[in-house]
């Protein structure tokens, strides 16, 4: 939070005469030591705290998260660097600045009320951080879309918590559910699941409530869209995960096949479903990169949520390896279109026709993102879907009665492989069509490409580094 008021006091006060590089450059290295002694403080504080009944709760998994989001800014602002699409620079970065805030408060809370005020804090930065392209229609278009999908969507999630608070008197999630806890499902509460299943789903991008997504992806500033498709992910799923297994505990239901009982875990199987589907068969007939990764991200949730209805301790480790893991390789391919967008001028398949022969460290870059999101070892995205598929066989609600919805999931993913190989192709087989306008790649936006696409590598290739860590972090905070 100080950073942000000190890059926007720095930019107003002492480099607004100055070039946008320079700009640019000065503001994202404020922006990254602010990031990077947010990290350090949080190292050097206790691991085990519990402000005003669970309203701040400080254990080791919520600062490895947080952690996570704070690794996930500091490319969002390195790949902010060679983009020229505002002149407010201390705005733009100080409204990634409160959006990772409102992302840290939203992972380290466990009380409805200062949840909801930290989606708010959170979205409203993302909405203005869409439109912040004051040239561009689409960008307009698209953060109109997202502000009166989210205005709704914010409606339904505290119609539901308001219901939660008035069927157990409390805001705080552990004695939620302790007191919502019965022999039947109660109709309130029913209405309750349904609410909050319908807000936190706008959030992660689940159909039917992805509407936004693909527009926003597409209209959006590249660098507010990958923050949208990697940050904003990894909180919202750590959220949705711990509302759903504390807050709803005791009304899981069942969602095995031959085995449904009412309650969240079939509702959220239904979303899964229609997420892993929609997305995947959507994402075959789109010829815009950017739209294709809206798509392949509405997929990757209905992976995710199988994560979700585990509520196992292991699945949660899992969960966030597969959140973190994808936030970078998402983060990675929309720096790739950034590149080719500068380079090209637009973003549709046929823009990165030939990119191996007039950048093959991009061209590079992309076939590992590409291939990490469509599972294909030995990268992270791999591992990511094997955790969440074992955990989804072996969890203690349904055993191997979710062996439909993960057959489902592999399946798609096979469909996924199709797509994301139309990119590859592209780039390494079809030959660039001779007028094409071609710049050179800049150096600058190599690097951060080169570092995420070796750490998507690394965590494939040692993966119980990372699930060890969040593992460890799970049974320290006994969850």
């Amino acid at each position: 939070m100080v950073t942000a008021l000190v890059v926007l006091a720095a930019d107003l006060l002492a480099l607004r005469d100055l070039e946008l590089r320079f700009r640019l450059s000065i503001g994202a290295l404020i922006s990254i030591a602010g990031c990077l002694v947010s990290a350090g403080w949080m190292l050097a504080l206790p691991q085990h705290a519990d402000f005003f009944q669970g309203t701040l709760v400080a254990d080791s998994l919520r600062e490895l998260v947080k952690i996570a989001l704070l690794v996930l800014t500091i490319f969002t602002l390195l790949l902010s660097i060679e983009t020229n699409f505002t002149s407010h620079v201390g705005e733009y970065f100080a409204l990634i600045l409160l959006a990772a805030s409102g992302m840290m408060f939203l992972v380290s809370s466990e009380d409805i009320l200062m949840i909801f005020l930290s989606l708010e804090l959170t979205s409203l930065s993302l909405y203005i951080l869409t439109a912040f392209n004051k040239r561009s229609v689409q960008s307009a278009e698209a953060a109109l879309k997202y502000f009166l999908f989210g205005g709704v969507s914010a409606a339904f999630t505290l119609f539901g918590l308001s219901l939660l608070y008035g069927l157990s008197g409390s805001t705080n999630l552990a004695q939620i559910a302790a007191a919502i806890r019965g022999p039947g499902l109660d109709p309130l509460l029913a209405a309750a699941i349904v609410m909050t299943v319908i807000g936190f789903g706008f959030k992660v991008a689940a159909a039917p409530f992805h509407l936004w997504a693909p527009d926003v992806y597409q209209g959006a500033p590249i660098p507010s869209a990958a923050f949208i498709a990697s940050g904003s992910k990894v909180a919202s799923f750590f959220v949705f995960a711990r509302v759903m297994m504390l807050g709803f505990k005791g009304a899981e239901g069942g969602g095995g096949w031959h085995a449904y009982r009412p309650g969240w875990i079939p509702v959220l199987a239904i979303v899964s479903l229609a997420s892993m589907v929609l997305g995947n068969v959507a994402a075959l007939a789109q010829s815009s990169v950017r739209r294709l990764l809206a798509y392949s991200a509405i997929a990757h949730g209905g992976y995710m949520l199988l994560g979700v209805m585990t509520q196992a301790p292991q699945s949660l480790a899992a969960l966030m390896y597969y959140a973190v893991t994808y936030g970078l390789t998402a983060l990675g391919a929309f720096g790739v279109v950034s590149v080719v967008q500068e380079m090209s001028g637009g973003d549709r398949l046929v823009d990165f026709a030939g990119l191996s022969r007039r950048a093959p460290a991009v061209s590079l870059c992309m076939l590992v993102f590409m291939l990490s999101l469509a599972g294909i070892p030995p990268l992270a995205g791999f591992f990511g879907k094997f955790y969440i598929f074992a955990q989804a066989l072996s969890g203690p609600a349904d055993g191997m009665g979710m062996l439909w919805l993960v057959i489902l999931a592999i399946a798609m993913s096979a469909v996924s492989l199709y797509y994301y190989l139309q990119v590859l192709k592209q780039i390494y087989i079809v030959e660039a069509p001779a007028p094409i306008r071609s710049l050179p790649a800049p150096v600058l936006s190599q690097v951060p490409l080169v570092l995420l696409a070796l750490a998507v590598v690394a965590l494939g290739c040692a993966p119980e580094w990372l699930v060890g860590k969040f593992t460890a972090a799970v049974k320290l905070a006994g969850l």
